[in-house]
């Protein structure tokens, strides 16, 4: 398990601005398992499996959270998106990240979408991107639990920022015989009663009585959530379709970001 505590940015209120209807731009979420990406136009979510070449001879390029074969990220984001772009497009993307990512991560990640030759690659926490899917009031303390195929993300969120993030290379994938679903709520647990315990505020024991938001493909899986609400004492509160909360979230940022007069006249 892994944490490292971030300081909390300073967030810029800004006036709306008219939707620029003519944009291009893209919501990506690369997982381990699934990568899913929404275009400004269009209704549907794009979901396909993260490999690079589909079938038997299949190469997961992002493994764990981490990009572990950035060309065959770019190959597959190719496949994916780039017949669906305009041909001279400068897409405004905005991109998921795991909490606990990185430089690293985010300088892989954007290596590999330069391939869609975006105008602009804006980079948001996971657990963010999450929380704007629920429409949760980001003014109070908030506990994302993101259970994924292959990592599992505990982060706590005051006032929108990640103030404090754990993380286990455990997920959904590894459940069998010798990994019984309890585990994965085993180990949700543990990060959070070690977020409590070196959390010298009330902030995550706040967010803990408010409920836990729960995100991921893993939320889908009572086997999970309820033996980790009764665990915590506290609401495991699942999202409508929790595997496609992360990108819907930074869909609702494209918009946002879209609206903004810096954006309007360059990603046309």
């Amino acid at each position: 398990m892994t944490t490292a505590p971030s300081p909390r940015p300073t967030t810029a209120r800004h006036r709306p601005w008219p939707w620029c209807r003519q944009c291009t731009g893209i919501a990506l979420d690369l997982g381990s398992a699934r990568t899913r990406a929404w275009m400004s136009g269009r209704r549907m979510i794009l979901d396909v499996p993260t490999v690079t070449v589909p079938g038997t001879g299949a190469v997961y390029p992002v493994q764990r959270g981490a990009i572990v074969d950035t060309p065959g990220t770019a190959r597959m984001l190719d496949r994916l998106l780039g017949h669906r772009l305009p041909r001279f497009g400068r897409p405004l993307l905005i991109l998921t990240t795991p909490v606990l990512g990185g430089i690293t991560y985010r300088a892989e990640a954007r290596t590999a979408v330069d391939v869609l030759h975006p105008g602009t690659v804006l980079t948001v926490p996971t657990a963010r991107a999450v929380a704007v899917a629920a429409d949760a009031d980001l003014a109070r303390p908030l506990l994302v639990v993101d259970i994924g195929a292959h990592l599992t993300e505990v982060t706590l969120l005051t006032d929108g920022a990640v103030t404090d993030a754990r993380h286990t290379a455990l997920g959904t994938s590894d459940l069998d015989s010798l990994t019984p679903p309890a585990q994965i709520a085993d180990a949700v647990v543990a990060m959070v009663t070690a977020m409590t315990n070196q959390d010298r505020t009330s902030q995550t024991r706040d967010a803990l009585q408010r409920g836990a938001l729960l995100a991921g493909g893993g939320a889908l899986r009572p086997d999970i959530t309820y033996p980790l609400s009764r665990r915590l004492r506290a609401p495991a509160l699942s999202l409508p379709s929790p595997h496609t909360a992360a990108v819907r979230g930074a869909a609702k940022l494209l918009q946002a970001a879209h609206a903004h007069p810096s954006t309007t006249t360059q990603h046309h």
